[in-house]
């Protein structure tokens, strides 16, 4: 109904400007006929010649406007009309002032707009074979391949490297000796957790730069020799008995005049130990017992041996000493401190601490006895109190079969030998030395 409405509204403007041409045409035809007739009566002059050619000229052009006009509306885009349809001519402008707001706003005409507006909007078109659009295919990197096959191959390097740590903590049984250590030494658990620690991290790998020197000191009786044997029958029992050595000097070189020849037997055999290991990639243990009566030719060659660089096999060893070089100073800092909370509290963290004093007491005392314990880890063991001196007597009685009385113990622990009572605290002088002797006697 718009599209009809617009359309009579532009044929009424056509017809109307149709008869203002008309008359205007007729007009200017009769004001030629006049002037024709006035010209005939009246001379012809120059002036009324050249009004009448510009009058022509006026009417020509505007003739030759409005048919221009109307060619334009016929064959211009968007007006609607068909090839061969009747033409008609219309304003070039068009306006929209016959229509009112109601119709504008009307669902018809909202509904039309909307029409024309998706017409107007370009479609993609899409295979008709079915609904499944292939998305634009993406070319991949090949540097992204490659980092992930680094990474894949950093992952199993590390993994591998974790399972050798691993593989090597587990063939020494280190859980087995550290159950073995608790159960079997009294009232040394700092130093136990110690030389747990250094093995721990020594024995996790077969690669080394130099070799493990443990030195263990502390008065007679507190568990040094029977520390000692237990991780010779230990190691022996996991590397082999060819790689362990447990030397006594005081069986296996007691006079001085020999200590030439029991250096150079010494060294030939370490040598022979080291060889062996290398070849079963294994790592040898050395634990030299009674050191304080060791002579200065072997301790000088045993040096020799634990600073070595001729070959790796040297470097890949564990040298434990055992001796009570120091025991006076391990002694006198434990009398004048027994009192401390740090030491009297049995925690596992205070006997670390007590270990690492102790351990920067002896090192200036022992460099200036010999240079090899410049070379060493030091792990000093403390007094036993008169409680372990009587654990010491239940365990040995069980070991030989007698009853483990209380009464009988305690009697036997009051005839040992203690230092003045500090504290609250009594400490044995000879520990668990004399144990055995008692037990024997029973």
């Amino acid at each position: 109904m718009l599209r009809t409405h617009a359309f009579s509204q532009m044929g009424d403007q056509e017809d109307i400007c149709d008869r203002l041409s008309g008359s205007l045409i007729e007009g200017e035809m009769e004001e030629q006929e006049e002037g024709d007739g006035k010209m005939q009566s009246a001379p012809l002059t120059f002036s009324h010649f050249s009004s009448s050619v510009r009058a022509m000229m006026r009417i020509k052009l505007k003739y030759q406007a409005i048919k221009k006009r109307r060619l334009e509306m016929m064959v211009g885009p968007g007006n609607g009309f068909q090839t061969g349809a009747a033409s008609r001519t219309s304003p070039k402008i068009f306006t929209f002032d016959s229509l009112t707001p109601s119709t504008m706003s009307s669902p018809s005409y909202n509904s039309s707009q909307k029409k024309r507006k998706k017409t107007r909007r370009s479609r993609v078109m899409f295979p008709s074979g079915g609904d499944c659009r292939a998305p634009p295919k993406q070319e991949q990197s090949r540097a992204k391949n490659c980092l992930l096959l680094l990474l894949a191959i950093v992952f199993l390097q590390v993994y591998n490297a974790i399972e050798n740590l691993d593989d090597h903590v587990l063939r020494y049984d280190l859980e087995g000796l550290e159950k073995t250590l608790r159960r079997e030494v009294f009232s040394q658990q700092g130093a136990v957790e110690a030389l747990l620690s250094h093995l721990k991290d020594y024995l996790s790998t077969y690669v080394h730069s130099k070799p493990l020197v443990l030195s263990l000191h502390g008065p007679s009786g507190v568990g040094k020799s029977h520390m000692g044997r237990l991780l010779a029958g230990h190691f022996r029992s996991v590397v082999g008995e060819s790689l362990v050595l447990q030397y006594y000097v005081l069986h296996h070189c007691p006079l001085e005049t020999e200590a030439w020849y029991c250096a150079r037997a010494l060294s030939t055999l370490v040598t022979e130990m080291v060889t062996r290991a290398e070849e079963d990639e294994k790592i040898p243990v050395f634990i030299f017992d009674e050191v304080e009566h060791m002579h200065g030719e072997i301790l000088d060659t045993l040096r020799d041996l634990v600073i070595s660089q001729h070959s790796n096999e040297y470097l890949n060893a564990v040298y434990l000493f055992l001796s009570n070089m120091g025991h006076c100073h391990i002694t006198k800092h434990l009398l004048h401190n027994s009192s401390s909370v740090s030491i009297t509290n049995s925690a596992v963290g205070s006997h670390n601490n007590l270990v690492k004093e102790l351990s920067l007491i002896l090192h200036n005392t022992l460099e200036n006895i010999h240079p090899i314990w410049a070379e060493a880890e030091l792990l000093p063991l403390i007094l036993l109190e008169k409680s372990h001196v009587m654990e010491c007597f239940m365990d040995e009685m069980s070991r030989e079969g007698f009853y483990p009385d209380r009464t009988n113990i305690e009697r036997l622990a009051g005839e040992m030998e203690y230092y003045p009572s500090v504290g609250g605290r009594e400490y044995a002088r000879t520990g668990c030395k004399q144990v055995v002797a008692k037990v024997n006697m029973l």
